[in-house]
């Protein structure tokens, strides 16, 4: 049982440690070697956990992956609007790229891989899917107007998000991201709420949802200054 728990507390340590060289370097740029000394393991560790880096890659995509999930499920269980819960959705994906180096390495690898033959479309897709359904409940409940065509808003709104949180990586290294996602709904919910009051939009912008402690000092990198 100890050697398990310790092949388990070592695999994940090769994870975290590979997260913050992609990061850092990108796919090409990060060899065995530096995640290796990044990880503070063997080389004969990684190869018993990882047959090679485009695995350790593809596990770190997944794991940023699982992350994104488990956040839709946990904010669908506050039991909020749909609205509020599009726009607590955005900050804590913010919230998890600034904090998190598995999800931000996830975030560079799956762009850097777009363009290959085998692109790691299903993130994306399973995000787009989750916004969708928030949205037709939202249409269903009267919050969200019913002109509103579903998947292309959904499809908008993970757009949308994606480069906000890439231009604001390029211009300010994501010090602003949580004010440059606040401008993007903003912009976004007078067009498709069904209230036009401002107490009332603004009362949903500023919804946020706070992950469980244990969860944000798991998660938390030392690294990040912000």
């Amino acid at each position: 049982m100890v050697r398990q728990a310790r092949a388990v507390a070592t695999r994940q340590q090769i994870i975290t440690g590979a997260a913050r060289m992609f990061e850092q370097s990108g796919f090409e740029g990060a060899s065995l070697g530096d995640i290796v000394d990044g990880a503070g393991t063997t080389k004969g560790a990684l190869y018993f956990h990882f047959r090679s880096k485009d695995e350790l890659a593809r596990v770190v995509i997944e794991e940023h992956h699982r992350t994104s999930i488990d956040t839709v499920d946990a904010i669908a269980n506050t039991g909020a609007g749909s609205l509020r819960q599009l726009v607590m959705l955005c900050h804590e994906m913010a919230r998890q790229i600034v904090h998190d180096p598995i999800v931000r390495a996830g975030t560079r690898l799956t762009l850097e891989f777009s363009g290959t033959a085998d692109a790691p479309a299903q993130p994306y897709i399973d995000w787009i899917a989750s916004a969708q359904k928030l949205i037709e409940s939202g249409i269903a409940r009267g919050e969200i107007r019913g002109t509103v065509d579903p998947p292309t808003l959904a499809r908008f709104m993970i757009g949308s998000f994606t480069g906000v949180q890439l231009v604001s990586q390029v211009l300010a290294r994501r010090r602003d991201i949580e004010q440059r996602v606040d401008e993007m709904w903003g912009y976004l919910l007078p067009s498709i709420a069904t209230t036009q009051d401002a107490a009332e939009l603004a009362e949903v912008r500023v919804a946020r949802w706070t992950p469980p402690a244990e969860a944000v000092t798991a998660t938390a990198d030392p690294s990040v200054d912000v």
